[in-house]
């Protein structure tokens, strides 16, 4: 999930690279480039665990016979693994954001 998820939003940082730069050039702050990217990963990252919730919930009824000791609405396990995968969502995110917010605003406007 990590690396499709960076990929994805490195991807968008490369497509918008003219963009970030224009509101740079306009007087956007790191803090506001950084919260636009992130916000993006973010925004996908719950979208996913929104979609996998329900999913794991309708599948659990399918293999609750393989699972040992473990309900197969078990909150504890449902809360735990969102948390991890918010943990994966947030550090797969943060590089991007870093690095578009270091865009140069007159190298992203000669570009093009």
């Amino acid at each position: 999930m990590a690396v499709g998820l960076f990929a994805t939003i490195s991807f968008s940082v490369n497509q918008r690279t003219h963009e970030i730069g224009v509101r740079m050039a306009l007087g956007a702050r790191t803090g506001q480039v950084i919260r636009l990217v992130m916000r993006q990963g973010l925004l996908l990252s719950t979208v996913g665990a929104a979609f996998g919730t329900v999913f794991a919930l309708a599948g659990g009824r399918l293999v609750q016979d393989m699972l040992y000791n473990v309900s197969p609405t078990d909150v504890s396990v449902f809360v735990g693994t969102l948390l991890i995968l918010a943990t994966i969502a947030l550090s797969a995110t943060a590089l991007p954001a870093f690095r578009a917010s270091r865009i140069n605003p007159v190298n992203a406007l000669k570009s093009e």
